[in-house]
C-alpha cells in the first residue's frame, strides 16, 4: 500500500519547478468553464518566472486548442504554449500521405488533416483509420461501434488512435473518447498506433517547445507533470522521468472514496506513483 502526500496548495512544489506540462480537461477547466483557482495558480507560477506548457490529449491541432481554450473564458495569460496528440498525430497521419482512411470522430476534428494527403473515406475504401473520438459523444458508447469495427478489422487495417484518454469529464458528465474506441478495437486483435499521453513523442514535442521559449533545455528534475489522467498523465510522466501531481477528478474517484482511498486503489507500483495528489490545483 503506497501512501501518498494530499496538498491543497501547489505553492512549495512550484519552488522546486521551472516548468509545467499541464493537462487541460480535468485540470484547467471542465469543457465547460475554467478552474478559476487552476488558472490562478498557474499566473502565478509564470509571474514567478515559470513555464507553463499545457500538454492535451485533444485530437485536434493546437490551434483549435487555443481557440477552445479562449471560448470557454481561460486568460491566455495562464500559460506559454500548447501541445496536443492532434500534432503529434498530424506526423503519423503525414506517412501515410497518398492513402484513403476511414476517420472516426466528430466533424469539429477534421481539420487534423488540414494540408495532409489523404483522403476520408468510407469503411469498404479505406486503407487506414483515424479515430479521433466518437461522432456523437453526447450520446454513444463503444458499444455502438461494434459492427464498424468489426468490418474494418476484418480488412486488417491498422487504426492511429488521435487521443488516448478513455474517458473526460465535461461540465460535471463523463464521456467516452477516441481512446475507448481504440481499445475496443484492440480487443478484437487490431492494431492501434497511439499519439498522446502516456507516450513519449508528445513530451518530446514539449520539451523541444520549453527550449525555445526558455533558450536551453531543461533538467527533467525540474519538470513537473499536473494532470487528472491515471493512465495517461501519470503513468506518462513517470515512462519519461518526470515527477507529477495528481489532480483527483470524477474520472478516476468515486463518489464514495476519499481522496487517499483512491490514491491508494490506483497506484500499486511505487515507480508509477506521484509525489502528491490534490482535490484541485490551487495555489
Amino acid at each position: 500500500m503506497i501512501d501518498i502526500p494530499e496538498i491543497n496548495s501547489i505553492e512549495p512544489l512550484a519552488a522546486t519547478s521551472d516548468v509545467w506540462f499541464l493537462d487541460i480537461w480535468g485540470v484547467l477547466h471542465n469543457g465547460r468553464k475554467p478552474f478559476d483557482s487552476a488558472v490562478a495558480a498557474c499566473q502565478k507560477f509564470r509571474q514567478s518566472g515559470g513555464t507553463v506548457v499545457l500538454v492535451s490529449n485533444s485530437p485536434r491541432p493546437r490551434a483549435g486548442v487555443i481557440r477552445q481554450l479562449t471560448d470557454i473564458g481561460v486568460d491566455a495569460h495562464a500559460y506559454d504554449a500548447v501541445v496536443t496528440s492532434g500534432d503529434v498525430s498530424r506526423d503519423l497521419i503525414a506517412a501515410w500521405s497518398g492513402r484513403s482512411v476511414r476517420h472516426i470522430g466528430p466533424q469539429r476534428d477534421v481539420p487534423i488533416f488540414n494540408g495532409l494527403n489523404v483522403r476520408c473515406v468510407g469503411v469498404e475504401r479505406a486503407e487506414g483509420i483515424v479515430c479521433t473520438g466518437l461522432y456523437d459523444d453526447d450520446t454513444e458508447s463503444p458499444d455502438d461501434y461494434a459492427g464498424e469495427l468489426s468490418a474494418l478489422h476484418a480488412r486488417d487495417l491498422q487504426m492511429i488512435c488521435a487521443n488516448p484518454d478513455i474517458k473526460v469529464e465535461r461540465g460535471g458528465r463523463i464521456i467516452f473518447c477516441a481512446g475507448s474506441i481504440a481499445a475496443a478495437y484492440e480487443a478484437l486483435g487490431g492494431r492501434v498506433l497511439y499519439a498522446g499521453k502516456p507516450y513519449a513523442p508528445i513530451y518530446e514535442m514539449a520539451c523541444q517547445i520549453v527550449e525555445n521559449i526558455r533558450g536551453k533545455s531543461v533538467d527533467r528534475k525540474r519538470l513537473l507533470a499536473i494532470g487528472d489522467g491515471v493512465h495517461t498523465d501519470i503513468k506518462g510522466a513517470a515512462q519519461f522521468g518526470i515527477r507529477s501531481v495528481f489532480v483527483a477528478s470524477g474520472v478516476h474517484v468515486e463518489v464514495h472514496e476519499t481522496l487517499a482511498e483512491a490514491a491508494r486503489r490506483h497506484f500499486v507500483a511505487p515507480q508509477e506513483k506521484p509525489v502528491v495528489v490534490m482535490r484541485a490545483l490551487a495555489w
